[in-house]
């Protein structure tokens, strides 16, 4: 490891406050509003600290590509992509291997919870757009779409929340950012149904030992549960504004 990494990696945890001041159960403030987009069928916007994540749904539609049809149930398609301007430098517009890959994990995170079978024959189509990155935008995007899925009326067997556990300087920490995802020892992003308490999405970059998975599962659970009830707080808010 270069030294100044090292160094980096030493600054991320000091006397028991991470890099943000935060402890390391603590998950960064959380800032959810839906109907954000006035010509998509459900929005979200949704922020972890700096992060910042736009979703759009449209659909059921026809999915225009009759190769794709599917005769009991729709088919979802998922497109997770990073605004140019959302990084330090300025990313390629085109995209990347990164973005086609995670648009896969995102979609594959969802499925288990959207009722396809009521939409036979139809696409419901996700945009996902990173507006500012600093660590989670996988996990951010989840949780915006499964917010925009809702706003758009599509029925699902619950939302999913999604939430990262990474590991510094051997702490099990909740929620990284950037700085933490960079220079710590690992990242294990979760997707979660915390109504049914099922787990969709499972992921670990670097290593951690058995026990100490079991415990990162065990903060991700606990994490999802607090980004859940942001997430209905956000529905409640808007439609019980309607209501009235």
């Amino acid at each position: 490891m270069s030294g100044e990494k090292a160094e980096a990696r030493r600054r991320l945890i000091e006397n028991g406050r991470r890099i943000d001041g935060r402890g390391p159960e603590d998950i960064r403030p959380l800032r959810f509003e839906v109907r954000v987009l006035k010509n998509a069928n459900g929005s979200a916007l949704v922020e972890y600290g700096a992060t910042k994540v736009l979703a759009a749904v449209y659909g059921p539609r026809d999915p225009g590509i009759k190769s794709i049809v599917l005769p009991n149930r729709a088919v979802l398609r998922c497109r997770y992509h990073m605004a140019p301007f959302s990084t330090h430098e300025r990313k390629n517009p085109a995209p990347s291997r990164r973005e086609i890959e995670l648009s896969k994990v995102i979609r594959e995170a969802l499925e288990p919870a959207v009722i396809t079978e009521a939409f036979p024959r139809t696409a419901i189509d996700i945009f996902i757009e990173v507006l500012n990155a600093d660590g989670g935008t996988r996990t951010a995007g989840i949780t915006a779409a499964s917010l925009a899925l809702a706003d758009a009326g599509i029925p699902m067997r619950d939302l999913v929340a999604g939430i990262a556990v990474g590991k510094v300087e051997g702490v099990l920490v909740l929620d990284i950012n950037e700085e933490e995802d960079m220079y710590g020892e690992a990242d294990m992003p979760m997707a979660v149904m915390p109504g049914l308490g099922q787990i969709t999405l499972i992921q670990l970059n670097g290593v951690l030992t058995e026990e100490e998975i079991w415990r990162a599962v065990e903060l991700g659970m606990k994490g999802a549960r607090i980004v859940y009830e942001a997430q209905k707080e956000a529905l409640r808010k808007r439609y019980s504004s309607t209501i009235e």
